[in-house]
């Protein structure tokens, strides 16, 4: 994590966090990078941008549906004008999308306004970088001490001031794309979708009906205010209630970016993204396509299915929290599937990002092409009871203060081999997270309790000295 740009981007509540300065700032700062990159100046690898005939950095934009989406993304686009790049607006997309045109049109970066599954009170700037990968570490501090300069910036005049381009063709072919990806006809199949009020709730119905399936839609009508309001991969209880009540064949939410997906079965059963990783695992091993019979996890993933991986053949490598460090971990050595247990889906064939639509598209082609509803693909996955603790605090690092850690050995030294306990730092937000792992929902939710109560006693004892 940098200064400004934690594991997901520049986040913060829009107003106090996060303010039209910063997007303004950042486009400046984005902009001037490109410029550097263009006369060949050193910026961490690449070819620069007269190599690939480019005079002038171009970047393309896209937003989710927040109301404070309009005013940063202008904002982004008026700091990149101002220094004499051009930005092209995709508008309403998805995260995967604006990856996807960055990719596919050539343009030198791309820019995400989105706070993916957050309140509509906050939002978040994502950098992708000219591969369509998100920014790597060099870039990323490169882009910050920019930020940081005392020195300004140039600013252009005259025919040198930067342009903004609507781009809504970038977006038509990414739906075009997805809708490639299918082999089979859907015409057969009732499917429900759940856009969380947020950037898939135009581009999701569109690619399922274009495929043939008759599909049911909730939390697609966004004001503004309502993205993953009641809606949405973190709270899949209305699609599942959907898909009970309508008898659908299967169902599928999204986060504020659709670069997640949450699936639910023909009974209203959620389908994690353990149990979407076992799923495609298991057809990508049949198939020849599971490099290195292998599929890239994170150390939240449940025991279960590292179980039901080793039971039909297939090995699992462990990162740290967050798709992009499953990315990573995928590009250094090949592996062709990634997931994590949020919904965040990366199949090296197809995208350099999670993508939730495209997640739905391939659980779906599994589904036709095994002739076995989701449910039965995902029967061999028994999950072990986890509790999640959230803690709000100011300062991460208190969760390694020495009476943590002695908590977290005690911990684990009761629970030996029967489970396990993690403390970590939220990335994208301010927040401690624990998560227990144990024969029962009460013993992990006892242990979990246990340290939150270290944590919160520590905190108390910090603000008494101030």
């Amino acid at each position: 994590m940098g200064k400004y740009f934690g594991t997901d981007g520049f986040r913060g509540e829009v107003g106090g966090g996060l303010t039209a300065d910063h997007a303004f700032l950042i486009g400046k700062a984005l902009g001037t990078l490109l410029f550097r990159r263009m006369k060949g100046e050193e910026t961490g690898g690449g070819a620069t941008l007269k190599e690939h005939g480019v005079m002038r950095p171009s970047v393309v934009i896209g937003k989710d549906t927040r109301r404070s989406c309009y005013m940063l993304e202008y904002a982004v686009a008026a700091g990149l004008a101002s220094v004499g790049a051009d930005a092209y607006m995709l508008h309403v997309c998805t995260t995967p999308a604006v990856s996807y045109t960055v990719r596919s049109d050539g343009f030198c970066a791309g820019v995400m306004i989105s706070a993916s599954h957050n309140p509509f009170t906050d939002n978040g700037i994502k950098v992708i970088g000219e591969r369509g990968e998100k920014l790597d570490d060099a870039m990323t501090e490169e882009l910050e001490a920019l930020m940081d300069s005392a020195e300004g910036f140039k600013c252009s005049t005259g025919a040198g001031v930067g342009r903004i381009i609507d781009h809504f063709g970038g977006r038509n072919r990414y739906i075009g794309y997805l809708i490639s990806m299918a082999k089979h006809s859907f015409s057969d199949l009732r499917i429900g979708l759940d856009c969380a009020n947020g950037a898939a709730f135009m581009i999701a119905p569109a690619v399922f009906r274009a495929l043939g399936a008759t599909v049911v839609t909730i939390g697609d009508e966004p004001d503004g205010l309502n993205i993953n309001r009641g809606f949405g991969s973190t709270n899949v209880s209305a699609l599942c209630s959907l898909v009970r009540e309508r008898g659908l064949d299967m169902g599928f939410a999204f986060d504020g970016d659709a670069d997640r997906c949450i699936a639910v079965d023909s009974e209203g059963n959620e389908i994690n993204g353990d149990k979407i990783a076992y799923i495609l695992g298991v057809g990508m091993k049949k198939r020849g396509e599971l490099f290195g019979d292998t599929v890239v996890t994170t150390v939240m993933s449940n025991a279960g299915l590292y179980r039901a991986l080793d039971a039909v053949g297939i090995k699992s490598v462990q990162t740290a929290v967050g798709d992009r460090f499953i990315y990573e971990e995928m590009k250094r050595a090949g592996y062709s599937l990634g997931a994590e247990q949020s919904g965040h889906v990366i199949m090296s064939k197809y995208s350099v990002t999670g993508d939730g639509i495209l997640t739905a598209i391939m659980l779906t082609e599994q589904v036709l092409s095994e002739k076995k509803s989701l449910g039965k693909l995902a029967v061999p996955v028994t999950m072990l009871p986890q509790w999640t603790e959230n803690i709000a605090v100011r300062d991460k690092s208190i969760a390694d203060r020495e009476s943590v850690k002695d908590e977290l050995e005690r911990i684990r030294g009761e629970l030996g081999g029967r489970g396990r306990i993690l403390v970590r730092k939220s990335g994208t937000e301010p927040l401690i997270r624990i998560m227990a792992e144990a024969d029962t929902e009460k013993e992990c939710r006892l242990y979990a309790l246990a340290l939150r109560r270290v944590i919160e006693e520590e905190m108390r004892n910090e603000a008494s000295a101030l």
